[in-house]
């Protein structure tokens, strides 16, 4: 038992000489530090599918995450430098109210890797942009609803009238054209990215005129659907499960292929300003039309071949949604 202890010891020495020789070495083994700054609750549909993919990077054992929600505009900054100061080797966010704020601290920490949802442009070095270009799914979903209403008329529930809000609904409303020319449209932005209530009270008004199908941008809108016996398409999320008789279908937004990517760069060391937009495609897996599900055989067979035909041209690179960032208007038949 004696000989073999001592015959370990150089051993040791030797391992622990090698760390010595080389932090690296010791570093390779510890998690990449992650964290990520939201000004909603994480069950928000946006925020969600951040925290998702993040999620899951962290059961896989890739990554150390913390998270802070509900973070007021005003101390967005503080905790984003408290956090870049605890050492996080990627910090992910939305800085779409606080643009300036979260571009001065990349400034000041040039050596951390920011993944910020902007509509802005990217910021050498270390700055990169994100958005939910999921436009393509969403006409898809357009092409159903269209297909779907007996009034011929659509409402829609947005949070505020941004880029990355109006190319949804535009997308939405062109799809809708396509399938049913005669549809006229309802357009309501409650200016909060997370109000039910208020959401569900401008869909029960848009209900009260005549629409029968309503675009679920907010949370909110599929309740007063559901109350009122009326049809939802949810957006970035699916919750036909929740409204199995409400929610047709829903245009999904997965953010793995984008966390992943930048994840795969802060590790290799390779991770420099870069716009992810397009990893939230299609051809990416960053999105897609959620299962018909319960609406299986409830949607007209005519529209779904329609629509299945048109998604393999969306795939095939033979049809481009537009992305149109203009403001949606209202429409009258």
């Amino acid at each position: 038992m004696l000989s073999r202890t001592i015959k370990r010891r150089p051993l040791i020495a030797l391992a622990a000489a090698l760390v010595l020789a080389s932090p690296g070495l010791a570093l390779a083994q510890a998690k990449m530090k992650v964290a990520a700054i939201y000004t909603v609750p994480f069950e928000q549909q946006w925020v969600s599918r951040i925290h998702k993919a993040l999620k899951a990077a962290e059961a896989r054992g890739e990554i150390e995450y913390k998270a802070t929600e509900n973070v007021a505009n005003a101390d967005y900054e503080r905790v984003m430098r408290e956090y870049a100061t605890a050492g996080n080797q990627l910090i992910v966010g939305e800085a779409f109210a606080v643009e300036a704020a979260a571009r001065k601290v990349a400034k000041d920490f040039p050596k951390t890797s920011f993944l910020m949802g902007s509509s802005g442009k990217v910021q050498a070095p270390n700055f990169s942009v994100f958005d939910n270009y999921i436009q393509e799914p969403a006409y898809l979903s357009g092409m159903i609803a269209g297909g779907m209403t007996k009034t011929n008329k659509i409402g829609l529930v947005g949070g505020f009238p941004i880029p990355e809000v109006n190319r949804l609904m535009n997308a939405f409303m062109a799809g809708a054209k396509e399938t049913n020319p005669k549809v006229a449209f309802t357009v309501s932005f409650i200016n909060s990215w997370f109000d039910p209530p208020k959401a569900k009270e401008a869909a029960f008004a848009m209900i009260d005129k005549g629409a029968d199908v309503m675009y679920a941008e907010r949370f909110g809108v599929s309740d007063a659907a559901k109350e009122k016996g009326k049809l939802a398409i949810g957006n970035v999320i699916n919750t036909q499960d929740k409204y199995p008789d409400t929610v047709v279908s829903s245009a999904l937004w997965n953010m793995e292929p984008t966390i992943d990517r930048a994840l795969k760069l802060v590790k290799e060391g390779k991770f420099k300003a870069e716009d992810y937009g397009q990893y939230s495609m299609m051809k990416y897996k960053g999105s897609e039309l959620a299962p018909l599900g319960t609406f299986e055989k409830k949607i007209p067979a005519d529209i779904v071949a329609k629509m299945r035909a048109k998604e393999k041209a969306i795939l095939d690179g033979k049809f481009t949604v537009k992305v149109d960032d203009g403001q949606p208007k209202s429409s009258s038949k």
